[in-house]
């Protein structure tokens, strides 16, 4: 699997966070039993990008802190027959995700690839709109996280 990532903010990115993006991505592909060449966007914007698109796609006037854009109804339900697929994009507020990293007491890393893991699994088809659906997504989430060893106070060497 490509993935191109972009950053569209002011604000620097970790020397190691691709690789961290990369391996993350990985291990969801790995999860979910995907092996098909293909690609992901993963964007970084800033506050007034998110609450622009969001207000665009979802028609809520708000920063937010992730929005996935898949370019398939369900993968995890569905698959895919095509030899080479273009999954989705990711776009990420890099403001928005310092926040949280604060809020939760760990690295802006640790929040990023959170971020990244959960967004890949929207790319899949799932979802946190009912209650079943929403333990499902985060079991997914809490398992691939600690398979990457990625804790919330984890340097993102550490991970690495």
């Amino acid at each position: 699997m490509q993935i191109e990532i972009l950053n569209e903010t002011h604000l620097k990115l970790a020397e190691n966070l691709e690789a961290l993006i990369i391996k993350a991505t990985d291990k969801v592909f790995e999860y979910e039993e995907f092996d098909v060449e293909g690609e992901i966007s993963v964007l970084f914007v800033d506050d007034a990008r998110i609450k622009a698109l969001n207000k665009e796609f979802r028609n809520k006037d708000e920063v937010t802190d992730v929005l996935s854009f898949p370019q398939y109804e369900s993968l995890k339900d569905d698959g895919v027959s095509e030899p080479f697929i273009y999954l989705g994009d990711v776009v990420i507020s890099l403001e928005q995700a310092t926040r949280q990293a604060e809020e939760f007491g760990h690295t802006l890393e640790r929040e990023i690839v959170y971020l990244t893991v959960h967004s890949v699994l929207h790319l899949f088809g799932y979802d946190h709109m009912n209650e079943d659906d929403k333990k499902e997504m985060r079991d997914k989430e809490k398992t691939i996280l600690k398979s990457l060893k990625l804790f919330r106070d984890t340097s993102i060497q550490e991970a690495l």
